[in-house]
C-alpha cells in the first residue's frame, strides 16, 4: 500500500497504524460518513481513507431531529452494508446513545455486536473522563476507539442546543479530555464545534490524529456528513461547505422522469423487449 492514506494503493484496509503513520508525517486527510454500499463504493473508489457509519443516520436516514432515537440495530445493517460496499477504507461504528453510558460491560458488549456482526473495524463513542473505563475496556479487548469531544450530538439536551464548546474555562477541561482519551488507549479524536486556536492546541498536544468537524483547518482530519457536502440538507450548519447540488440534480432528474411518463415519451423502444 502507498504510503500516502488519502488516494493510496487499495490493496489491502487501511488500519489504525497507517492512520497513526498519517499523522507522523504530516498528512491530512479526509473522512466521510456512508450509510449503504453503493455510496461506500463510490467514496472508496475515490480515495476516501476512513468512512463513519454516524448516529446522524437517526436524521439522515431514518428522519428524526436529533441523534438520540437511534438504536444498534439500526446501525448495525447500515455498518454491514458500508463495509460490503468498500474494500479499502476504515469502516467506523458509531455507538449510539444509550449503548455505553452504563458502563465497560454494556460498552463491550454493544461494540462486539458491531464487530462481530458488521464488521466494522473500529467504534467511536463521545465524553471525556466519564468514558475512560469503557474506552480502556474496549482498547483491552481489542476493539480500536475513536474518541468525540467538543460538541458531542448525544449530549445536546444537557449543552442546551448545538452550541460552540470549549471557550474559556471549558477549553481547559476539553485538553484534559483529548489527553485522558490518548492515554485510555484511543486511536484518533473527533473535535466537533471547538474554537480553532483549541483545536489547533490540542491537535499539537496530542500523538494520535484529530479529526475536525467544525474545529478549522488545524486539525489532522477534516470529517463531514456525505448529505452535507452534497447539498441535500436544508439549513446546513456554518462549517459545512457544500460542494454539489445534489439535491437540485436529484429534483431535475425526477421531474424529468415524471414528465416522460406522463407523456408516453418513456419507456421507448430501447427500454422495452420484443
Amino acid at each position: 500500500m502507498s504510503s500516502a492514506l488519502y488516494g493510496g494503493a487499495a490493496g489491502r484496509r487501511v488500519t489504525v497504524r497507517d492512520i497513526q503513520a498519517a499523522k507522523s508525517s504530516g498528512e491530512k486527510w479526509p473522512m466521510v460518513t456512508a450509510y449503504d454500499a453503493m455510496t461506500a463504493r463510490v467514496f472508496d473508489e475515490a480515495g476516501i481513507p476512513v468512512m463513519l457509519v454516524g448516529d446522524s443516520a437517526a436524521m439522515v436516514v431514518y428522519g428524526y431531529d436529533s441523534t438520540l432515537p437511534v438504536t444498534v440495530d439500526d446501525l448495525i445493517p447500515l455498518t454491514a452494508a458500508v463495509v460490503r460496499g468498500s474494500s479499502r477504507a476504515l469502516v467506523v461504528a458509531d455507538l449510539p446513545f444509550g449503548s455505553y453510558q452504563a458502563g465497560p460491560a454494556q460498552a463491550l458488549e454493544t461494540a462486539a455486536r458491531f464487530m462481530k456482526e458488521a464488521g466494522a473495524h473500529a467504534v467511536k463513542l463521545e465524553g471525556g473522563h466519564r468514558v475512560l473505563p469503557q474506552v480502556e475496556a474496549l482498547v483491552s479487548a481489542g476493539i480500536p476507539v475513536m474518541g468525540h469531544l467538543g460538541l458531542t450530538p448525544q449530549s445536546v439536551n444537557v449543552f442546551g442546543g448545538y452550541r460552540v464548546q470549549g471557550r474559556g474555562q471549558s477549553g481547559d477541561e476539553l485538553m484534559a479530555d483529548a489527553k485522558a482519551l490518548e492515554h485510555a488507549g484511543a486511536f484518533s479524536l473527533v473535535l466537533e464545534c471547538v474554537p480553532t486556536d483549541l483545536a489547533d492546541r490540542v491537535t499539537a498536544a496530542l500523538s494520535i490524529p484529530t479529526i475536525g468537524i467544525g474545529a478549522g483547518p488545524g486539525t489532522d482530519a477534516q470529517v463531514l456528513v456525505w448529505q452535507d457536502l452534497m447539498g441535500l440538507t436544508e439549513r446546513p450548519a456554518k462549517f459545512v461547505k457544500k460542494y454539489f447540488d445534489l439535491h437540485g440534480e436529484m429534483d431535475r432528474a425526477v421531474r424529468a422522469f415524471a414528465d416522460e411518463v406522463s407523456s408516453g415519451a418513456f419507456p421507448a423502444k430501447e427500454h422495452s423487449y420484443s
